[in-house]
């Protein structure tokens, strides 16, 4: 009964979501951050807008046509019109959505996972550095232009992406760096620092994201 007492301990029944209500007591924070917020908006509303300009002008173009030169619209016509620009009104909800979920986004790194808290309903997603295969970095036009980049992280069973990092070449270097020192210590233990190296759990420093860039 004792070894059961260490786990499910929590004190509050209604946690506020956030990352720290998350982390245990011997875990380490080597690095906080969250999306360039303008970038992060700037970039919904880059996302399909070639298609909803070219979709609302053609419709906008026959709504006016109709109104201008028919008689008695019939209601289905309208009907029809407002179902039809559908690609308009995702894309919209799509900017508000964003705008709306900015404020709620964390990334945390520490010594044992990366953590990415996100959504308006806000959850939060965990991805341990023994399960990561591969960490790559995506710059596109939009992003070079506002100085951002997106961080795809790729587990065994899952992926996730820190959208609009401002330094995302440092930051992805340096959890590249803990996967390796990590992974080492999990299946070398032995072999690469036996000075230091206790094993599956010896403790990971935290020396990464400490350096001067």
């Amino acid at each position: 009964m004792k070894e059961k007492e260490k786990y499910f301990q929590q004190k509050d029944p209604m946690l506020s979501n956030d990352i720290d209500d998350i982390l245990t007591s011997d875990e380490k924070v080597l690095w906080r951050g969250k999306p360039k917020k303008s970038a992060y908006i700037i970039s919904a509303v880059m996302k399909m807008l070639p298609f909803v300009i070219l979709w609302l002008a053609i419709d906008v173009t026959i709504i006016v046509f109709m109104a201008t030169q028919l008689e008695g619209v019939p209601w289905f016509l309208w009907l029809f019109f407002a179902v039809h620009l559908a690609p308009v009104w995702i894309w919209i909800f799509n900017i508000v959505h964003s705008a709306a979920e900015v404020g709620n986004i964390r990334y945390v790194v520490t010594d044992k996972r990366v953590i990415i808290r996100r959504g308006v309903i806000i959850d939060l997603k965990f991805m341990y550095f023994a399960e990561i295969t591969n960490v790559t970095v995506r710059v596109g036009l939009t992003d070079r232009m506002l100085k951002v980049g997106d961080i795809y992280i790729t587990a065994e069973t899952q992926r996730a992406v820190l959208y609009d990092i401002t330094d995302p070449y440092y930051i992805a270097n340096e959890l590249q760096a803990i996967v390796r020192d990590i992974k080492a210590d999990t299946f070398f233990p032995n072999a690469l620092r036996p000075e230091v190296n206790r094993g599956y759990n010896t403790e990971y420093g935290g020396e990464r994201f400490n350096k001067t860039k």
